[in-house]
C-alpha cells in the first residue's frame, strides 16, 4: 500500500468514526486572505513560531477577532454586542496597521 492510500484510509476512518464532526467552523468557508496578504517568507517564520508555541502579534488579534465575533453573534442585549462590535473594529484597525507597517518593511 502506498503512502497517499494509507493516508486516505486513516482519513476514511476517523470520518467513519465522526472525528470531524465537531471541528470548530464546520460547514463554513475558510477566510484566508490574511494569510495569503502575509508575504510568504513571513508565513515560514510564522510557522515556525506556531510550532514552537509562540505566536505574534497579528496572529493573536486573528483568533481574538474571531472570539469576539462569535461572543457577539451570541448576545441578545443590543448594547453589549455594540460594546463587541467596538472592541472588534479596534482590534481589526490595530490588525491593519501591524500589516501595514510589515507591508512597508517589505515582509
Amino acid at each position: 500500500m502506498n503512502f497517499d492510500k494509507a493516508v486516505e484510509s486513516i482519513i476514511q476512518e476517523a470520518m467513519q468514526r465522526g472525528d470531524f464532526d465537531n471541528l470548530p467552523g464546520r460547514g463554513k468557508p475558510i477566510d484566508l486572505t490574511a494569510y495569503f496578504d502575509t508575504p510568504e517568507d513571513v508565513r515560514a517564520a510564522y510557522a515556525l513560531l506556531k510550532n514552537a508555541g509562540m505566536a505574534p502579534r497579528e496572529v493573536e488579534l486573528l483568533r481574538e477577532i474571531a472570539e469576539l465575533k462569535k461572543v457577539e453573534s451570541a448576545l441578545l442585549e443590543e448594547k453589549k454586542r455594540a460594546e463587541i462590535r467596538r472592541q472588534i473594529g479596534l482590534k481589526q484597525v490595530e490588525f491593519s496597521l501591524i500589516m501595514e507597517r510589515n507591508h512597508r518593511r517589505g515582509r
